[in-house]
């Protein structure tokens, strides 16, 4: 009799550990699976050299394309245009537009992260350029920090997926 308690006992401690193992394993699932939905929701982590950009002015402020080009370039960006808005009768308000095609959507994604508050326009194009037409409410860039915190998760979350 007392080596079928004994028994008992032991199938019960190895019941317990095991529902404890598969109650984490579970636990580790679910966090996963959030990673994984909140790096799909997260923008794309691109290399800015593979980025071609165009970089239009629709301000009265001279030499805002300029200005905005070069750092842009700074961060590795490759600007192919500089130069006023070639779509004036589009009127950009707040911070400025995105401008893209179906092949630069992903890119627009990524490029909105170093322009907070800035709006989007797809467009038929068939190449992968995305036009940054700048607004009369831009200021400046997204610090280097903001945009290094805004694309880590994603980088780290992707790769866990």
């Amino acid at each position: 009799m007392p080596a079928l308690i004994f028994l008992l006992v032991l199938a019960l401690a190895a019941m317990a550990v095991w529902w404890n193992v598969l109650s984490r394993d579970a636990a580790m699932d679910q966090a996963q699976a959030a990673a994984c939905d909140s790096a799909e929701e997260a923008p794309p982590s691109l290399d800015p050299t593979t980025v071609t950009l165009r970089v239009f002015n629709a301000t009265p402020t001279a030499g805002l394309a300029t200005t905005v080009a070069e750092a842009l370039q700074a961060r590795g960006f490759v600007v192919s245009e500089i130069g006023n808005d070639p779509n004036p009768d589009l009127e950009v308000t707040g911070v400025g537009e995105l401008r893209y095609g179906r092949r630069g959507a992903e890119t627009a994604e990524f490029v909105a992260v170093f322009l907070p508050q800035v709006g989007e326009r797809a467009d038929t194009r068939a190449d992968g350029i995305v036009d940054v037409v700048l607004g009369p409410d831009f200021q400046q860039l997204a610090p280097a920090e903001e945009v290094a915190s805004a694309l880590a998760p994603a980088a780290g979350a992707a790769a866990a997926c």
